[in-house]
């Protein structure tokens, strides 16, 4: 209730409020635990958050896509691994951190977390420095 301009808190009230975790929330929390294993190459994105990132800022919440049901969180993650890991491994790896991370950050649980590799990033030859010859 306002007074001359003031909030006046109702005393007596025993409750604490709420707390709301909207879905982007979440899309960034496993965005950012998926990305930290080692072995992933990227996370997979669209047009648009591909000219977002050209522009300087980062979106950690591509290649995740989040459903909320009435049993649960799904968490669906879209990435690439690395040329040379063993891919059950490293989703083992990306699943237990996702449901980590979420439950650490936010006490929830996740119903599940599927992970589909998308592709295989090979590693880029490195571009030989041409020799520079020397006149004698």
């Amino acid at each position: 209730m306002y007074e001359n301009g003031i909030l006046e808190m109702n005393e007596g009230m025993s409750g604490h409020g709420k707390v709301e975790i909207a879905p982007e929330v979440i899309e960034v929390i496993a965005g950012i635990a998926a990305s930290e294993v080692e072995g992933v190459a990227s996370m997979r994105g669209n047009f648009a958050t591909g000219v977002v990132e050209k522009l300087g800022k980062k979106n950690h919440g591509k290649g995740i896509k989040v459903e909320l049901t009435d049993s649960g969180i799904k968490v669906d993650v879209f990435c690439m691994m690395k040329f040379g890991v063993s891919i059950p491994s490293v989703a083992q790896k990306v699943q237990d951190n996702i449901r980590q991370a979420l439950l650490n950050m936010t006490a929830l649980e996740t119903e599940e977390v599927n992970i589909h590799i998308v592709g295989i990033q090979f590693e880029s030859p490195k571009q030989d420095q041409p020799e520079i010859e020397e006149e004698i």
